[in-house]
């Protein structure tokens, strides 16, 4: 296994870096890096710059749009754009439900589903946490009737990340109370502006709005935009979730938030600390592992092997190095990574704080807000139990 880049490959970099140099408005990259609160606007903005060279879907094979990239090509176009300051592509459409549909959906579907995801003119939503039906999500109760030609969908989700933008929702539902939980259930895309969809904000500890409650009462959904067979959407649930979770390691953020750590330790005087030192020293250790591990599962999907079975794995390292980077920022802030007014923030007032560009404001507010990290995507306490069946014996 060679994990060092080809010539080619350092010069597909190359040309990746300079178009996301062009291309990336500066004011969403200041943004990002200074932890500031991206609106809509701003993340589709991008989303549609990418759209528009084709590289939203970057994933995606040629049949479907996409640029038809190995898998060591989309990772090097994933590093650059985050050491760019680029926000993360929301993955609901085309990460999450795209690959669903270009799976399992019919010729029809995808050509009305798969060209909106692709322009990232369609902001979708994921539908799949309730309350009590987390990592249990197989206990799910929001049903789907079947009524003729359509199904009548009743029931409640929670956590739905930006479902207050969302324009389609893609739903796990219940068709089917016989037999094991995981066999009765459903993929429904159902769209948000649907008479009877209610979504209700969840305020977090920051004041940001980043997640809500959608309800659904009686709710008609066509029968056609049913994804694959009846009472088969746990299968297609288990796909989805593959790409979630080899998502979710996100190393190349990672990498970048290590060397904000690092300028953030030195203007705040702790650089200096030997002990702080070391604990900087161990999570870069931790990110150059965690990328050691993504280039092994490029490595083997460059050469044919299936790599889906370890992404509860790299969910697991991924999620656990962010919350140490978010950790220690916060450490070194100290006192001055407390104080959080958003209205302030945004008028600017981060640049007289204490720590100058850098900014130090948001820190307290991503330390709680990363918390979740080993949660979704499947608790990680569950992913270890997988990891240990699948790939351990």
């Amino acid at each position: 296994m060679d994990l060092a880049f080809t010539p080619e490959q350092q010069r597909f970099r190359e040309t990746i870096r300079a178009w996301v140099g062009e291309s990336l408005p500066t004011d969403i990259a200041h943004k990002v890096n200074h932890h500031l609160h991206l609106s809509r606007e701003d993340m589709q903005r991008w989303a549609k710059i990418l759209g528009k060279k084709g590289w939203l879907g970057h994933a995606w094979p040629t049949a479907f749009g996409g640029p038809g990239w190995d898998a060591v090509e989309r990772h090097l176009f994933e590093e650059e754009c985050a050491l760019a300051g680029a926000p993360r592509v929301v993955p609901f459409g085309p990460v999450m439900v795209a690959p669903v549909i270009m799976a399992f959906g019919t010729p029809e579907q995808q050509k009305r589903f798969l060209p909106g995801i692709a322009t990232g003119e369609v902001w979708w939503s994921q539908g799949y946490s309730e309350p009590g039906s987390g990592s249990d999500l197989a206990s799910l109760k929001t049903r789907a009737e079947r009524q003729g030609d359509k199904y009548i969908v009743n029931g409640q989700k929670t956590w739905t990340t930006l479902g207050q933008y969302g324009d389609w929702i893609f739903c796990l539902v219940r068709t089917d109370n016989s037999g094991k939980p995981q066999t009765g259930i459903s993929f429904l895309l159902i769209d948000m502006k649907s008479p009877g969809v209610q979504v209700r904000p969840i305020i977090m500890l920051d004041g940001g709005h980043e997640v809500n409650e959608v309800w659904f009462d009686n709710v008609e959904v066509p029968a056609e935009n049913l994804v694959g067979e009846e009472n088969k959407g746990w299968t297609y649930a288990k796909y989805l979730l593959a790409h979630e979770r080899t998502n979710i390691a996100d190393v190349n953020r990672a990498k970048r938030e290590l060397e904000r750590l690092k300028q953030v330790a030195r203007q705040e005087g702790v650089w200096d600390d030997t002990r702080f030192r070391d604990e900087i020293a161990k999570l870069e250790v931790e990110v150059v592992a965690l990328e050691m591990m993504v280039l092994r599962v490029l490595s083997a999907e460059t050469s044919g092997k299936s790599s889906l079975d370890i992404a509860g794995l790299l969910k697991i390292r991924g999620s656990e190095v962010q919350q140490r980077y978010t950790e220690l920022m916060m450490l070194a802030g100290g006192p001055y990574a407390l104080p959080f007014m958003r209205e302030a923030m945004q008028a600017g007032w981060q640049g007289d704080f204490p720590g100058g560009a850098t900014g130090l404001a948001p820190m307290a507010a991503a330390y709680f807000n990363v918390r979740k990290t080993t949660i979704y995507g499947g608790s990680n306490e569950v992913q270890r139990n997988i990891v240990a069946q699948t790939v351990l014996g």
